[in-house]
């Protein structure tokens, strides 16, 4: 009896954990930008690609309704009840809090009853069109990262439509249509998420699915963004990798859930029959209850936390890159263009640090150049191999402000050569080093280093060589 019953909570065990292990998962990668690891050389940091963790996106949206005075309350109204649709003595008034329905209702905590709404007035002007436009602004770049979630208080709207800006609402596209018939409506023959496939993801729909008219039990209309991602991680999104490595390398489907704006728009009430009724418009409006949007801020796979500060989104960037996307490299770290990190390889990913520039590596810090030159890399000869190059790591800025930045710290900026830090303000340096970070060697200074002397050019195959070469094979035009 013991066995079979111990059988049983395992078999229920096994089945809740298959059903609940993908979606904790679904976007828990990538949550650390750089770890520190121990190599020959010390210390250093080991960068990767990271991003922030997904929430709910409606705490920091700003809404806009078109137009401005569209909804119930001023002047005072009444409207019918939803479950009895003749039954009109329901009041609206915006100057009564108990019976005002402003839009910051749309995005409120939600407890058992009653709901608190936002309700538009009613359509007390028919024939005329009683249209919609519901903004939300996050003045940031977001991606999506679960379903887009609408809950009506009234009945759900015949004909509505689903936009997206990606320019701060400069310009408009459709994400999805919706409506009671989609022919009629939009032109469109009826579709559901369920009948489009990898090669189809993109596709703009107009579904019938959520738009059944006036039934108190069906008040919910989505935007299927975990089904769109299922058609690369399959049905329990399990496979990650695969929906990564897609996004990774095809920007028009990393575009497609990624927004700066969103735009409801409300064409037609639930009328719930194929003719209105003139004779109690009162019962005709749209009403929400909640908007649910998760996603993320979009950071470029070089940041881990998003700040909201003065109402603004921003990130707060790691790996040497700066703007509200960490969409740029730092200022001194531009010695190559700019790149988002990469999903790939899984588990990591790629952080595509940006580099220090040219002009911020070595003493004396006044050139300020990307790209090399005679004068940046001291080439006392044309005709030589090597130019005079610092190889250090201390920028610009923290060697000629070395009071207030640290030159040297034994985890990040090491002395060179067996050179060791003292306070973080100097290195000192063994007897045939001399330099900020003990790079240069002394007898370079007298020009007394021979081929014999045991000092010189770099062991081939190094770091410090490999950026010569290219250094020189920059600067080589000039050198003829």
């Amino acid at each position: 009896m013991y066995l079979s019953r111990f059988l049983s909570i395992h078999a229920l065990w096994v089945t809740v954990s298959s059903v609940m292990q993908p979606y904790p998962l679904v976007w828990g990668h990538y949550d650390v930008c750089k770890t520190q690891i121990y190599t020959e050389e010390g210390k250093v940091w080991d960068y990767m690609a990271c991003q922030p963790e997904s929430t709910d996106m409606t705490k920091y949206l700003k809404v806009k309704l078109d137009p401005p005075d569209i909804t119930c309350g001023d002047p005072p109204e009444t409207f019918c009840a939803m479950g009895n649709p003749y039954m009109c003595n329901n009041e609206c008034d915006a100057s009564t809090p108990e019976l005002a329905h402003p839009p910051e209702l749309m995005f409120d905590f939600e407890g058992r009853h009653p709901s608190t709404f936002w309700q538009s007035a009613t359509w007390k002007e028919y024939p005329k069109p009683l249209q919609v436009n519901i903004t939300l602004s996050w003045s940031k770049t977001i991606e999506l990262t679960d379903n887009i979630v609408i809950t009506f208080e009234s009945g759900r709207p015949d004909q509505m439509i689903l936009e997206k800006s990606l320019d701060y609402g400069r310009t408009w596209q459709p994400y999805q249509y919706y409506a009671t018939d989609c022919l009629d409506a939009f032109h469109m023959d009826p579709k559901s998420v369920k009948d489009l496939s990898q090669r189809t993801v993109l596709e703009i729909i107009c579904t019938e699915e959520y738009s059944t008219g006036y039934m108190t039990n069906s008040k919910i209309i989505h935007f299927e963004i975990k089904d769109r991602f299922a058609f690369f991680a399959g049905p329990w999104l399990r496979n990650m990798a695969s929906l990564y490595g897609q996004l990774d390398t095809t920007k028009k489907l990393r575009d497609f859930f990624t927004v700066t704006d969103l735009r409801i728009r409300l064409l037609r009430p639930a009328v719930g029959e194929i003719f209105v009724d003139e004779l109690h418009l009162a019962r005709y409006f749209y009403a929400i209850s909640d908007i649910k949007v998760h996603g993320r801020c979009k950071c470029n796979l070089h940041a881990t936390v998003c700040v909201y500060d003065n109402s603004k989104l921003t990130c707060e960037c790691e790996h040497n890159t700066t703007g509200p996307d960490c969409g740029k490299c730092k200022k001194n770290y531009q010695g190559r263009p700019w790149s988002p990190g990469s999903y790939l390889p899984i588990p990591k990913g790629t952080a595509n640090t940006c580099i220090p520039s040219i002009s911020s590596i070595g003493n004396p810090p006044k050139f300020n150049r990307i790209w090399p030159n005679i004068s940046s890399l001291e080439v006392s000869n044309p005709k030589q191999v090597a130019p005079k190059l610092a190889l250090s790591t201390v920028s610009s800025v923290q060697v000629a402000n070395h009071k207030r930045a640290n030159v040297c710290d034994n985890e990040l900026l090491h002395c060179q050569n067996g050179g060791t830090c003292h306070n973080n303000v100097r290195c000192l340096c063994p007897a045939a080093y001399t330099g900020i970070l003990c790079e240069k060697l002394r007898c370079e200074e007298a020009g007394s280093c021979g081929s014999d002397s045991g000092h010189g050019a770099p062991p081939p195959g190094s770091p410090a060589l490999l950026l010569l070469t290219a250094l020189l094979g920059t600067a080589s035009p000039l050198l003829v």
